[in-house]
């Protein structure tokens, strides 16, 4: 596309229409209509241990109730200000303490919680209460009650992830407190679970959301389905072995905005190199290794956190066995399809041998 020259009675021009809020296409198409995606997102790590100490000094100045939620922002650098980790992601890691109470509220943004560290703390939704461990993965759908709280001795931190900048820019944010710190509880501990974690449905269930009516997806199941998967399946060459928690009524992504995965990497296994238009977040579990993301190499051990921008070329590499990572991604209105591109899924380029081409998935 030629740039388009200037000239005095052109300057004048836009300074004339200016004045009625109008504007020209042609002086600012090519920043609008782009031959790749163009991201103010930057590549980012966050250490655990760095959190963890600014979390507890956090926890000694502002108390669970008075804060809402006491959660530090995973700001990016190329979008500070805007607690955004990707231009459509909130992250944050949140911290209760003993005794903390987050009170009850809800929100049309829907959010994500993966636990990093701690035993014992408490969440409920939607009228069902359960307790975190370790590496579960806890979604909270749009405009249900949640709170949380913790009973035990030691603290719990997790990894939140909201879609909140994703429901500003259509202005659909909603939000109620409740009168009370702690909604009532009024079905058993594990009832969710119970009803659709098991490969079995109730009898003429009626769907009432796109999102999972499993509220909480145990760490111990999802290893263990890693274990399983790892025996037999075969591993991909961009993801190692790479499962997505699923809506067990339809086998869609656990909730319709966000896609979650759970990831394995073995011991030496070095990925190929891929980018996509999904910017991902990844939180480790277990074990340690490296992620070049463009040119910028970053070193992650467990429970460590980073950001993947859009479009940029990643490989990922294990230094021990059993890499886990978890990682979330808006799910972009791109997807391929025979006829060109159309949809919601994600757009990958894989590099493939030399003389083949470049191969593209969803």
């Amino acid at each position: 596309m030629e740039a388009v020259q200037k000239t005095p009675e052109r300057e004048a021009f836009y300074k004339k229409i200016d004045g009625e809020n109008l504007s020209a296409l042609w002086n600012v198409m090519s920043d609008l209509i782009t031959p790749e995606p163009r991201s103010a997102c930057r590549p980012h790590l966050w250490k655990f241990d760095s959190i963890r100490d600014y979390m507890t000094e956090a926890g000694k100045l502002i108390t669970a109730k008075e804060a809402e939620r006491r959660v530090l922002v995973l700001e990016n650098p190329g979008l500070r200000g805007q607690s955004k980790i990707t231009t459509s992601l909130f992250a944050g890691v949140q911290m209760v303490v003993p005794g903390d109470i987050a009170p009850a509220h809800r929100h049309s943004q829907s959010a994500l919680r993966f636990v990093l560290e701690g035993k014992g703390a408490a969440t409920a939704v939607d009228g069902e209460r359960t307790l975190m461990e370790p590496g579960d993965f806890v979604i909270t759908p749009s405009m249900t009650w949640h709170d949380h709280s913790k009973e035990t001795s030691e603290p719990m931190l997790w990894l939140d992830g909201i879609n909140i900048p994703m429901v500003q820019y259509f202005d659909a944010s909603f939000a109620e407190g409740s009168n009370e710190d702690q909604q009532k509880i009024s079905k058993p501990a594990g009832d969710s679970f119970a009803r659709y974690g098991h490969n079995l449905l109730p009898v003429d269930e009626k769907r009432k959301s796109k999102t999972s009516p499993i509220f909480n997806y145990p760490y111990s199941y999802t290893r263990e389905a890693l274990e399983r998967a790892r025996a037999r399946d075969e591993w991909d060459a961009c993801h190692g072995l790479k499962l997505k928690f699923s809506n067990p009524e339809t086998g869609d992504f656990a909730m319709p905005t966000i896609g979650t995965f759970i990831q394995l990497l073995p011991k030496g296994f070095k990925t190929a190199r891929y980018r996509s238009t999904d910017a991902s977040v990844f939180a480790a579990i277990e074990g340690k290794g490296r992620t070049r993301i463009g040119d910028q190499p970053f070193e992650s051990g467990a429970r460590d956190l980073f950001v993947v921008p859009s479009w940029h070329w990643v490989t990922h590499e294990a230094d021990t066995d059993a890499v886990l990572c978890v990682n979330y991604a808006q799910r972009a209105a791109v997807r391929l399809s025979a006829n060109g591109v159309d949809g919601f899924g994600c757009l990958s380029v894989v590099e493939a041998p030399p003389g083949i081409g470049v191969r593209l998935s969803c």
